[in-house]
């Protein structure tokens, strides 16, 4: 028998792809494909929910449940899926789960009633839980340390564009054929992403042992006690809950007096995320200048900005206000996601899963719970609720990151 050749002395004295080298592009493209297929299937029916409310006679607080199950779904399978990663590898789990998503996605505009439906976004969501944590610990492992922050940056660009892509596509074919040909079209989008989803190949991944439920509970139980990481998942939560009820209400808000527009125009909105394309990528890039901490900080003091923007009856502040609140939210974003393997030494993936379970939790409980606010006090008591969400993350991470070096 042929021995294998020792690959260990390689994989240990690689550092990784760098800025500017073929394997680094290529790792950001594929990983922008997968953000395509993630993010635009996560939320293909916000653009649509005022017409699904209609269509299906229910209320806007249980059409957002449409989005509201897809990311629960998403938040319970984060953590099975970094511990299937960290035995299959993590290209293989994360092209298992577009693919099974991609399925589900076509089967959804095919659901008879709002039960098979909501069951189908939930499952939906499960299978796309393989793709958010386990990305940015693939990043952690294949590319230099001194590029990860950027590279975490380029990958939440990307993320932008895949949920801006799903919403563009899926206002424009609701208005004209229903919130079902919205879907089929956002999932057909996401198959073709799935289909270029070619990843290169891990070089500083090894499988783990399997540790049994003691040895997972004691990475995750550390993971969550340490207060820097906790900082982080909290600022996942809040941040992200008050990003998703502000998308899947104002649309409902600009349906009406005094505005009156038309679900195409109001799928628009959605080019607002352009501006956390840019600011997801430059916000990574000022770290190494001003540190995460007050890079963060700063994202959270331009969200804040904008939804005060926002309150006003006039179209043009509303609109620039959202610009602004989106440009905010994602360089925080963008920050914080990185951050957690910065901090994490050991069982990154599962830090990573951790992060994206606050964030998909803020996103489904939070993201709901605004409906209600909405529906009973408008939009003012909306916006404001978000913006103390945001100041007491901006508190929290100013009190437990204070002695974080810059960088």
């Amino acid at each position: 028998m042929t021995k294998a050749p020792d690959t260990t002395a390689a994989t240990d004295t690689w550092d990784g792809h760098p800025k500017g080298s073929s394997g680094y592009r290529r790792i950001l493209a594929a990983l922008a494909l997968a953000g395509v297929a993630t993010f635009a299937q996560l939320y293909s029916t916000q653009a649509v929910l005022p017409l699904m409310a209609a269509d299906l006679h229910i209320s806007a607080a249980d059409a957002a449940l449409s989005i509201s199950l897809a990311t629960v779904g998403l938040a319970v399978t984060v953590l099975p899926w970094s511990f299937l990663a960290d035995r299959i590898g993590r290209v293989r789990a994360m092209a298992i789960g577009i693919g099974a998503a991609t399925i589900l996605g076509l089967l959804v505009p095919l659901a008879p009633t709002v039960p098979v439906l909501l069951g189908l976004r939930a499952l939906e969501g499960m299978a796309l839980g393989g793709i958010p944590a386990i990305a940015i610990a693939y990043l952690n492992e294949e590319v230099t340390k001194i590029h990860t922050a950027l590279a975490a940056g380029s990958y939440v660009a990307g993320t932008t564009l895949g949920g801006l892509a799903g919403r563009l596509v899926a206002g424009p074919v609701g208005e004209l054929w229903g919130w079902r040909a919205a879907a089929l079209a956002v999932a057909v989008l996401a198959m073709l992403s799935a289909v270029l989803f070619l990843v290169p190949k891990q070089r500083r991944f090894t499988p783990a042992p399997v540790q049994g439920l003691r040895g997972a509970w004691r990475t995750l139980s550390g993971h969550a006690t340490n207060p820097k990481l906790f900082a982080l998942y909290l600022q996942a939560f809040l941040l992200m809950g008050g990003f998703v009820a502000v998308y899947n209400y104002l649309g409902f808000r600009l349906h009406a007096e005094p505005f009156n527009l038309p679900a195409t125009l109001v799928s628009l909105i959605f080019l607002a995320y352009l501006s956390g394309t840019v600011t997801s990528r430059w916000g990574a890039g000022l770290t190494t200048r001003f540190g995460r901490r007050n890079v963060l900080l700063a994202g959270i003091g331009v969200m804040c900005a904008g939804l005060a923007l926002t309150l006003f009856d006039n179209l043009v502040a509303t609109l620039a206000g959202l610009v602004v609140f989106t440009g905010g939210f994602f360089a925080a974003h963008s920050v914080g996601s990185g951050w957690t393997g910065a901090i994490a030494t050991k069982g990154r993936a599962q830090a990573a899963s951790l992060y994206n379970l606050s964030y998909y939790m803020g996103s489904s409980i939070i993201g709901w719970a605004g409906g209600l606010a909405f529906q009973a006090y408008g939009w003012t008591a909306l916006a404001l609720a978000v913006t103390a969400l945001a100041i007491t993350t901006a508190v929290v991470t100013a009190v437990v990151h204070r002695t974080v070096p810059q960088g």
